[in-house]
């Protein structure tokens, strides 16, 4: 009698993005994304402003069309979205705790659990208008998990916030990811901080022009030219092979036309 060992099964992605083009009035946003997010991953998404990074998760999470390409999500993926800011109509204040209840479904015990976690109880009664940088990026992040997220989408979460409490909210998502034991998809230029906790960086301008864990990535030319005076020699990218080239700037150019063009 033979026997077969049983393979391991392979994790099914949360969201899988395939040749994701998206485009505006001719102006390419977005070319031929593919992109799988896994339960459990931590993936962080740099690049040049205009790069497309914010219209990559517009998409991500159905506030944008794609032009071309497929999104593909799991039976079981619940997102949990943390923007980078949010518009407050200052002539109807509202309590953080009237915010949180805002979100449909929501049950009183969940906000008081959600304001516990990320030890924002003292601010229930507050209003929204008058929180400060941090403490705002603290109740949008509470509203993202309430629904108790496997997927948890952060667009720039330290906009806002001054440098002290960078560092700090950044630990603070890094606990979350923890007690929640959800994939991280976040965007975001510090470098320095997030990095260390990335599982994964994804450097966009336009397309994918690098992937790998930070150890992994630290010879690519692409990256060190778009980022390489941010960084030190430790944080890095594997290789892609594209028929263009960026400058510093991070503008697609063409060597072969215009070298001195990527050199600038």
């Amino acid at each position: 009698m033979q026997i077969h060992a049983i393979q391991p099964a392979q994790p099914i992605p949360l969201i899988t993005l395939k040749n994701i083009n998206v485009v505006f009035e001719q102006k390419t946003a977005l070319r031929n994304i593919n992109l799988s997010i896994y339960p459990n991953s931590i993936i962080t998404i740099v690049g040049p402003n205009g790069g497309g990074k914010s219209t990559l998760l517009k998409t991500l999470l159905k506030l944008q069309a794609p032009t071309s390409g497929e999104v593909i999500y799991s039976a079981n993926v619940r997102i949990g979205y943390v923007p980078q800011k949010i518009h407050l109509d200052h002539s109807l204040p509202m309590t953080v705790e009237r915010f949180l209840a805002l979100k449909k479904g929501v049950k009183t015990q969940e906000i008081s659990t959600a304001l516990e976690q990320l030890s924002i109880t003292h601010l229930r009664k507050n209003n929204m208008q008058k929180l400060s940088g941090g403490e705002m990026q603290r109740v949008l992040l509470a509203r993202a998990i309430l629904n108790k997220p496997n997927l948890l989408v952060l667009d720039e979460p330290t906009q806002g916030v001054d440098i002290n409490g960078q560092a700090e909210l950044y630990q603070l998502i890094h606990r979350t990811q923890q007690a929640l034991n959800c994939a991280v998809l976040m965007v975001s230029h510090d470098l320095h901080i997030v990095m260390a906790d990335s599982k994964e960086v994804l450097c966009i301008n336009q397309h994918i022009c690098c992937a790998g864990t930070p150890e992994s990535l630290s010879n690519d030319p692409t990256f060190m030219r778009l980022w390489g005076n941010q960084i030190s020699q430790n944080v890095g990218f594997y290789t892609h092979h594209h028929n263009h080239h960026h400058n510093m700037h991070g503008d697609v150019c063409s060597y072969s036309a215009n070298p001195s063009e990527c050199q600038q």
